[in-house]
């Protein structure tokens, strides 16, 4: 194998990585974006049923709801951000696939060409001799 190969083929490896990262990464930003939306309508409803303490002290619950409404909108911000990251990081791996193919094809075609000089070098030579 080429050099160039082996370096594509390292190279494919970690642009593979960072992509299953980036793919982590939105996906826990989502869930925190679902469970914070949970948590504001868990605390609407307990707000809204009757004999709890919440009209004792509404400006608690107002907090809190508005508080998990910042935390769901910055979460799904930060899960768009990844989402292009995401995307980059999935054109840059084709790219290096692309290229790796490429290269392993070429090393492919060199090799089986050097393999028939060598059959064919084999063949002219005189029996018994140089």
């Amino acid at each position: 194998m080429s050099s160039r190969l082996v370096r594509l083929k390292k190279l494919l490896a970690v642009q593979e990585q960072l992509k299953a990262l980036h793919e982590i990464r939105r996906a826990g930003f989502v869930a925190e974006a679902v469970s914070a939306r949970q948590e504001a309508s868990d605390l609407v409803d307990h707000f809204n049923a009757s004999e709890t303490m919440s009209a004792l002290f509404p400006d608690v619950y107002h907090r809190r709801v508005g508080a998990a409404l910042a935390r769901e909108e910055a979460n799904r911000g930060m899960a768009e951000k990844e989402a292009s990251r995401l995307a980059t990081a999935t054109a840059r791996t084709n790219m290096v696939e692309r290229s790796y193919r490429e290269a392993r094809m070429e090393d492919d075609r060199q090799k089986g060409d050097r393999e028939r000089l060598d059959i064919i070098g084999q063949r002219l030579l005189p029996p018994g001799g140089k």
